[in-house]
Formats: structure tokens, C-alpha cells, sequence
């Protein structure tokens, strides 16, 4: 019922510390053996994920560590895809929108896209665009 109001896919199994904020939830998913700090905040679209697994291996690791850890402080903007029970994102951290990761970040560690690149600039005079 949830998941139908906010657009929000939380497993029960997940792990989530105090003061945790999801801001424009839509999209968010969050794995079963995912382990949040505390004061983490999230932004629309973020995937806190498995890797996939070969078929036969599925049930096998069924009660293994399949989603990522993340520490305290930390804030992932939109879109970001975090996956993999080995992955850590360390305290203090920022992950950049439409950043997919798959493997630890250290404390206080910046992760980003490269900045966007013009691909066109109109130089035609602004009454003309009108």
C-alpha cells in the first residue's frame, strides 16, 4: 500500500538510523539487507541495490549482505544507482545525481558526474528565437 502512495519501495529487512530524510521520494528503492547511519538524505530515484547474480547463486545468498552500507552524513541526489553488499559509502560523503556506483567510497568523498559539455550554443540574437 505504501509503495502505491509515495512511490517509495523500502524492504523491511533494511536497516535505517535516526533523523533518515527521503525528499521527493518517487522512485526510491531500498534493498533488504541495505544498512543506513543516521542523518542520511536521499533524493528522488535512488536505487540502494544488489548486484544481479548468476540464477543458480540466488537462493544461495539469499540471507548474505546483498546491498550496500551507508554511513552517516551522507546525502545522494537524485537518480544515483548504489549497488553490491561490499559497497560502503563513508560518512560524510556526497553522491552526485545519476552517479552509479559499485564500489566504497572513502569518508568525506565528493563523487560526481563530469560536468556537462555545450554541445550546441545558439548565437542567433534573442528577438530572433521568439
Amino acid at each position: 500500500y505504501a509503495h502505491s502512495v509515495t512511490g517509495i519501495d523500502i524492504h523491511p529487512g533494511a536497516t535505517i538510523g535516526s533523523s533518515f530524510f527521503i525528499d521527493h521520494g518517487t522512485g526510491v528503492v531500498i534493498g533488504e539487507t541495505t544498512e543506513i547511519g543516521e542523518r542520511v538524505r536521499l533524493y528522488q530515484g535512488v536505487t540502494l541495490g544488489a548486484l544481479s547474480l548468476p540464477k543458480d547463486e540466488v537462493e544461495q545468498l539469499r540471507h548474505e549482505k546483498r546491498h550496500p552500507t551507508i554511513e552517516d552524513d551522507v546525502t545522494i541526489y537524485a537518480g544515483a544507482t548504489i549497488l553490491g553488499g561490499e559497497t560502503v559509502i563513508g560518512r560524510n560523503s556526497v553522491i552526485g545525481g545519476s552517479v552509479w556506483i559499485t564500489s566504497s567510497v572513502p569518508p568525506g568523498t565528493k563523487v560526481f558526474l563530469a560536468p556537462p559539455k555545450l554541445v550546441y550554443k545558439n548565437t542567433a540574437p534573442e528577438s530572433d528565437m521568439r
